[in-house]
């Protein structure tokens, strides 16, 4: 089964140009049998697939003394999560793959981080979920409640008007319900238990004295504890991506060190705090130029409204040098590349101001922890 692996990725390596983004066979920041890695398993970011650049949708794991925590659901994160050596050896009914998976965790609901959300859903009961001891824990933002009165929308041209922006929770039942047809077939014609029983999706409880909405998004705030096992603990914080509200950073801590991921955000003091003394910071980027130039002089107002989301609701190349050096991380590793096709030498030309080590992600990037000295 290795040997196919490793002939399966070398072959897809040989098959990619230089600055397409997935690591060539066998690059890993420090050795992958460290018992807690970092694996980059998408980093393109955008409503898109880049014409089928093989980047893979934004999308990272933490594996811990062989178990498995995911943060945000790109396209093809499952197909990584194998090629990554993730999953429970193949050979044993028991042993399905998607066994190692403890629990995931959703940034924000925009689709390029949820889109193959369904395909834990829907592929979860044949791949090994069925067979935890425990059910998989997904933990996201919870219902967003939006004034009408502010949108631009014609009346009733939004969708789901009753609930404009569902949460975790209800995006997961309603997919439930979307699915029906399969998920009942499986049930009745394959005895699969019902998927109650082994996903369970939660919504991120927002402290009622932080004041937070849409008009208030990255209050002042102490971290959220969200989820803890023997493993890791983790929390979260309200970060700046508006309008899209809420939207999270995580961090998560374990006796081999800590990772904090920044999730789609600008540059505000709540990652800030949350990343404070992380040995390795995962940070989204966006560069500025390419954003410009997308939208030549002479901009239509939604093209200026798009523009400023842009820039103002992600993190330009030249702030992950501050925001790193501020929050005292030891290593930041870029991922969410709008765009994903620019030389390497783009992005690392551009950061300055930080002291510690700066790496691009690639698909199938394995980082270690502890960090060797």
């Amino acid at each position: 089964m290795k040997a196919r692996l490793m002939l399966a990725l070398l072959g897809a390596c040989l098959l990619l140009g230089p600055s397409t983004g997935l690591a060539r066979a066998g690059e890993t920041a420090t050795t992958p049998q460290s018992p807690t890695r970092v694996v980059i398993l998408g980093t393109a970011a955008g409503r898109t697939s880049w014409r089928g650049l093989p980047v893979g949708g934004t999308s990272t794991a933490l594996s811990i003394h062989g178990s498995v925590y995911v943060i945000d659901f790109g396209h093809g994160w499952e197909d990584r999560y194998f090629q990554a050596g993730l999953g429970a050896p193949l050979g044993k009914p028991e042993m399905a793959a998607l066994q190692t998976m403890r629990a995931g965790f959703i940034t924000h609901m925009h689709a390029d981080h949820v889109v193959d959300y369904p395909r834990l859903l829907l592929f979860g009961a044949s791949d090994g979920l069925t067979l935890r001891k425990t059910p998989v824990q997904i933990y996201g933002p919870g219902r967003s409640i939006k004034d009408l009165a502010h949108s631009k929308a014609k009346p009733g041209s939004l969708v789901n008007p009753d609930n404009l922006a569902p949460g975790t929770v209800d995006m997961t039942q309603m997919l439930w319900r979307a699915f029906a047809s399969d998920i009942n077939d499986n049930m009745i014609d394959s005895g699969m238990p019902p998927p109650q029983t082994y996903i369970q999706p939660h919504d991120i409880a927002i402290p009622a004295e932080l004041n937070a909405s849409p008009d208030n998004v990255t209050p002042p705030m102490k971290p959220i504890l969200v989820y803890k096992d023997e493993n890791v603990t983790v929390t979260a914080t309200l970060v700046d991506h508006r309008p899209m509200f809420p939207a999270f950073a995580y961090r998560f801590d374990t006796a081999d060190g800590s990772v904090t991921i920044s999730g789609d955000t600008n540059k505000n003091d709540n990652l800030i705090a949350l990343a404070k003394g992380s040995d390795i910071l995962v940070h989204e980027v966006l560069d500025k130029n390419w954003a410009i130039n997308l939208f030549p002089a002479k901009r239509s107002p939604d093209q200026e409204a798009k523009l400023g989301h842009l820039l103002r609701a992600h993190t330009p190349t030249e702030d992950i040098g501050p925001i790193a050096q501020a929050a005292g991380v030891k290593m930041v590793v870029l991922t969410h590349f709008s765009p994903p096709n620019l030389p390497d030498k783009v992005w690392l030309d551009n950061i300055h101001g930080f002291d510690g080590v700066v790496k691009l992600g690639k698909p199938l990037m394995s980082i270690g922890l502890p960090l060797s000295k």
